[in-house]
């Protein structure tokens, strides 16, 4: 039997956790699926990340309310994902967030991505006829801002490019907690179709330059305690660097995709197989990390056209 395309046929529900993650914080996190965070200010609530579809931010929804009856006024989207922001609307906030290179990674390439990921990941887009269209900002910012929740400060903050050239940060002073986006996974695999390998170790070092006390990551459980955060981070940083360092090596010789593929595998195989999305991760990476290599800078766009070519130049 040919192997189904990403996670065509991943179509268990995931058991939702919600962890504690500092006084009025909160991870939203689902068996690998995408996560979301909830900051609760004096009067309203942040809701970090959006969820794919309004029915699955509807979950997130739920878990507020078991906790608070604050109003929801903020959405702050970590980039332009569709499986990050699609459920926005759901959350009935007066101000979306993003960073303004994500949206303008929104405008550039936002329906291609959406309908990429609806190929990938049909799960995750249940209830999809319920997204009005594609997810607009109300707000951007270039390098950093500061959001108050009456008394409570949440900073907002550019510190490099990782899994995307727009990926923001949310960092919460009072109870030194951080929200990274995907930009850091808990045994997940990273997502780096639209990634920047030669980055991303850089904008890890700057997360843990903050030295901060717990972390929602992207996917994956909730990292409470430094020891958590430090293995986290590292473990991302292995990921990455064990992508990139066997296609680079293949591309600089003149070698194939194909080749890249295979490389990458007898590297990370052994470590990571048993990380959650890593076959539906795996084929993106690796022709994210030939290009790069070979001196494609910005990510080509992912069509679903292109997903399915990239796919049977592999299994062929």
């Amino acid at each position: 039997m040919a192997k189904a395309f990403a996670s065509q046929g991943d179509m268990t529900e995931k058991k939702i956790t919600f962890d504690q993650i500092g006084d009025g914080l909160y991870a939203f996190t689902a068996e690998g699926d995408p996560n979301s965070g909830v900051i609760i200010g004096d009067d309203s609530v942040m809701i970090v990340e959006a969820q794919a579809t309004p029915r699955l931010a509807g979950k997130v929804i739920e878990c507020v309310r078991s906790v608070t009856d604050k109003p929801i006024s903020h959405v702050v989207l970590t980039h332009y994902h569709a499986v990050r922001v699609l459920g926005a609307s759901a959350y009935g906030a007066d101000q979306i967030i993003m960073g303004d290179q994500a949206r303008a990674m929104v405008v550039e390439r936002g329906q291609e991505d959406w309908d990429s990921e609806f190929q990938r990941f049909p799960r995750l887009f249940e209830g999809h006829e319920s997204i009005p269209g594609l997810t607009y900002p109300t707000t951007t910012f270039s390098d950093d801002m500061t959001v108050y929740l009456g008394n409570r400060r949440v900073d907002l903050m550019h510190l490099g490019r990782a899994h995307t050239a727009g990926d923001i940060v949310i960092h919460v002073p009072d109870q030194n907690v951080m929200f990274t986006g995907d930009i850091v996974e808990d045994h997940s695999a990273c997502y780096c179709g639209d990634g920047h390998f030669s980055d991303w170790g850089d904008t890890l070092d700057n997360i843990a330059s903050f030295d901060v006390d717990a972390i929602a990551p992207g996917r994956g459980g909730a990292l409470i305690g430094k020891d958590a955060v430090e293995r986290a981070i590292e473990s991302t940083r292995d990921f990455v660097y064990s992508t990139y360092a066997p296609a680079a090596k293949v591309a600089a010789r003149g070698g194939s995709l194909k080749e890249a593929w295979d490389a990458v595998r007898a590297e990370c195989d052994p470590k990571f197989a048993d990380y959650a999305i890593y076959e539906h991760c795996l084929p993106f990476n690796v022709a994210r990390a030939y290009d790069e290599a070979r001196g494609i800078d910005t990510p080509r766009i992912w069509t679903a056209q292109r997903d399915l070519e990239m796919w049977e130049a592999l299994q062929g």
